[in-house]
């Protein structure tokens, strides 16, 4: 797909306490790649990705493919640039909330984001898949997966276990955020919700920032 030959622009943002691996989460998606130089990331960063969507018609049959430029957004997961970061929540469609299952700590924290989320995300219930990262690293494992997956099941959320290493459920898990985003939209008739810039027209992109108030965003469905 050339640029603005597709479909739908629909950003995605990962999110979780620093050193969970969120930037080796998402290069590995884009790129199929592990970075093992470990770069805090400062403020905002992105990537992109362009990918084919089906979704599964009445009886499983496989609908029209949809043209998807997908931007992942990389946030800062320290405190100092938590202003910067949630200013950009109400933009993005979908949220990637990933913890270190390393990490005790990252894990309690889960739940802070979860709040964060639903003060400054574009509705109070917006699609979200929570990784459990490093999944390779099983000597040094701190949380179980018992317990993501009940605090998963909690929140009404899919849970993955996953590794930016290896790759492991990396592309299955923003798999299925997309899948969840393009059902919403095929749920509501009322498209306000969706973040100005979003949908797109003529096969032409648009150039205005997705910038809906949160008031704006809400869906009924």
């Amino acid at each position: 797909m050339s640029d603005g030959d597709y479909d739908y622009l629909i950003k995605f943002l990962a999110l979780g306490d620093s050193g969970v691996g969120k930037t080796t989460f998402l290069y590995q998606y884009t790129d199929a790649k592990f970075n093992s130089k470990f770069i805090t990331t400062v403020g905002i960063d992105f990537r992109e990705k362009r990918v084919v969507y089906k979704s599964n018609g009445p009886g499983g049959v496989s609908g029209r493919g949809q043209r998807i430029h997908l931007q992942l957004w990389d946030t800062a997961g320290q405190e100092r640039f938590r202003s910067l970061t949630t200013a950009f929540f109400r933009d993005a469609m979908g949220f990637l909330l990933l913890f270190d299952l390393t990490s005790e700590q990252s894990f309690l924290n889960v739940r802070n984001w979860m709040s964060q989320l639903q003060m400054h995300a574009y509705c109070e219930n917006p699609d979200i898949v929570l990784c459990g990262n490093k999944c390779d690293l099983t000597d040094q494992r701190a949380v179980k997966e018992e317990e993501a997956k009940e605090l998963a099941d909690k929140y009404g959320i899919p849970y993955f276990e996953t590794s930016a290493s290896s790759g492991q459920n990396v592309s299955q898990a923003v798999e299925v955020l997309l899948d969840l985003i393009m059902k919403r939209m095929e749920r509501c008739v009322d498209k306000s919700w969706i973040p100005e810039g979003v949908m797109q027209s003529n096969g032409h992109s648009s150039t205005e920032q997705l910038s809906n108030s949160k008031d704006q965003g809400k869906c009924s469905c």
